[in-house]
């Protein structure tokens, strides 16, 4: 099953990279890349691990009610979940962060991969905000850009904001009501799961609901809330600062557009590192902006190498230094529900 989703992945790449490179002249596309300017890309960087380490502040907040960590100490755990997601399909490194974080913490791994459920639903509003916002840059004319059909993105917003807005306030409910909550889920569970694994989701269960307890304070709430925006404004200020090493320009609001679909996007399921879909969705948004063919291809190839290359790189790095190996990461990401009985190698010192 694991071997289909990862060839469908890769397939779905595949036809998205062809998308993307169809009407491209490579001969110009060539000429694009060898000029730019690279030496953008190390402003550009540097500030997209500033947003790294914005995330790991965010994180110790969701992490607050089930454990005091300093970000400083979140930071290499966080970097090693993103390059786990640029290698691994499926978004494995969310699963390889709450594992090291079980490692060092000794946080339970459902603890931890219900705080980064709420990361990626606060993800998701953000995003939204931001096609939003950008939208309302483009011309009247194109306010309603049709996607397929007569869809449009201002309709995606407004479905997509419903969807995952009504996700948290279930989330929210959940965490005002934990007993509540964990008798519904055990009344579900002795009724309709097998009796092999209901002690194993219910084992699961109760520290995935404390994970959830950050949203019963609303100042956890707001500062996440305005966490995440910082985030992702940074990430938009990398791909400013990137969009200088190349012959175009358009305005701030366009590139939080571009952002944001750029992060819709990729939650198609895609090869590991988003390729294919990420070009894709970056060379539509700017096509809006008649930005030229070739130059948003070359851009969006080198943005994606920016955010791709480095993090993957220190990741690495902080992964060697925690003394896990590769053969203890794929044992891992076979088995994600259970708390890992054995003990992981080395292990940070600090």
């Amino acid at each position: 099953m694991k071997r289909w989703i990862f060839w469908l992945g890769v397939l779905i790449s595949a036809l998205f990279l062809y998308l993307a490179l169809k009407d491209v002249d490579f001969a110009r596309l060539w000429v694009e890349t060898a000029q730019a300017k690279y030496w953008w890309l190390v402003p550009g960087v540097a500030v997209y691990f500033l947003s790294l380490w914005v995330r790991a502040w965010r994180w110790q907040s969701l992490l607050r009610p089930v454990k005091r960590i300093p970000p400083s100490r979140i930071y290499p755990v966080i970097t090693i979940g993103y390059a786990g997601n640029n290698i691994f399909p499926a978004r494995a490194g969310e699963v390889l962060r709450a594992v090291v974080l079980k490692s060092r913490e000794e946080v339970p791994i459902s603890a931890s991969l219900a705080t980064i459920v709420v990361e990626r639903i606060y993800d998701g509003l953000t995003m939204l905000a931001f096609v939003f916002i950008g939208v309302t840059g483009l011309t009247q004319a194109n306010e309603d850009l049709i996607l397929f059909g007569d869809v449009s993105i201002r309709d995606v917003g407004i479905w997509g904001g419903a969807v995952i807005g009504g996700l948290l306030g279930v989330f929210v409910l959940v965490a005002l009501l934990p007993r509540q909550a964990e008798s519904v889920l055990r009344w579900f569970a002795v009724r309709l799961l097998p009796e092999r694994i209901q002690a194993r989701v219910l084992d699961f269960a109760t520290p995935f609901l404390d994970g959830l307890a950050s949203l019963r304070s609303p100042l956890d709430i707001l500062q996440v809330s305005l966490t995440s925006i910082v985030v992702w404004l940074l990430e938009t200020a990398n791909a400013w600062l990137v969009m200088h090493a190349f012959d175009f320009s358009v305005d701030f609001m366009a590139l939080l557009l571009m952002i944001g679909v750029i992060n819709l996007a990729t939650s198609i399921p895609s090869a590991p590192g988003y390729f294919g879909v990420f070009h894709l969705a970056a060379i539509a948004v700017l096509g809006l902006y008649n930005v030229p063919n070739e130059i948003a291809t070359s851009y969006a190839f080198v943005l994606h190498f920016s955010l791709w290359l480095p993090v993957l790189v220190v990741g690495l790095a902080y992964l060697a230094r925690e003394g896990i190996s590769w053969r203890q990461v794929g044992e891992l990401r076979q088995k994600p529900m259970p708390e890992p009985e054995m003990p992981l190698e080395g292990g940070s010192q600090e």
